[in-house]
């Protein structure tokens, strides 16, 4: 993927921040009470976020640290005491509750929503969701979103190939920023 934003969207490249510090991590997982999973790490301590650039098809931007910590406390403030009393329905189903305190966000459009991986135990463990700030969660069945690694290798593809993925098709606006076409 950074072979590719180097040579065709430079700008988006640049936006992508430095690693994360081990430390910082470990803080964040402390202050939202769980362990990010193993492909969230890795992406964080190769590139801590960045600056509000789409790298994930079609509008997402990569958080850093802090922004995890915060979109998730905000969330938990404002889903407040529902947390207890919610029911959650199923946790394979397409829909999920407006938020979980198991879900970690790790992108966001600028618009309030977020990308979560969801860490409530179940054998879809580990999906990408679009935690939406009106109408709640919800997981797409195409593959890409099974996963982090599996978004992630799914977006590189689509930048090398420059074949649409799920409807999304890259594409470098001003021959320095990526964005992706629907």
């Amino acid at each position: 993927m950074e072979a590719w934003l180097v040579r065709h969207t430079p700008r988006t490249f640049a936006a992508l921040d430095p690693p994360a510090e081990r430390s910082a991590i470990a803080m964040a997982e402390q202050a939202i009470g769980q362990s990010f999973p193993e492909p969230l790490v890795e992406s964080l301590l190769r590139h801590n976020g960045m600056g509000h650039f789409d790298l994930l098809p079609p509008f997402w931007s990569l958080l850093d640290v802090e922004g995890i910590t915060r979109a998730w406390q905000i969330r938990m403030k404002i889903y407040g005491d529902e947390v207890a009393e919610v029911e959650e329905g199923d946790p394979n189903g397409e829909y999920g509750p407006w938020w979980h305190g198991q879900w970690i966000p790790f992108a966001f459009d600028g618009g309030g929503d977020y990308l979560i991986v969801d860490q409530r135990s179940s054998r879809h463990q580990g999906r990408i969701g679009h935690a939406d700030h009106e109408t709640g969660c919800s997981f797409r069945r195409h593959p890409m979103w099974a996963s982090l690694p599996a978004l992630l290798d799914a977006t590189a593809s689509a930048l090398e190939t420059g074949e649409a993925v799920d409807g999304y098709l890259p594409v470098a606006v001003d021959e320095d920023e990526l964005d992706w076409e629907f």
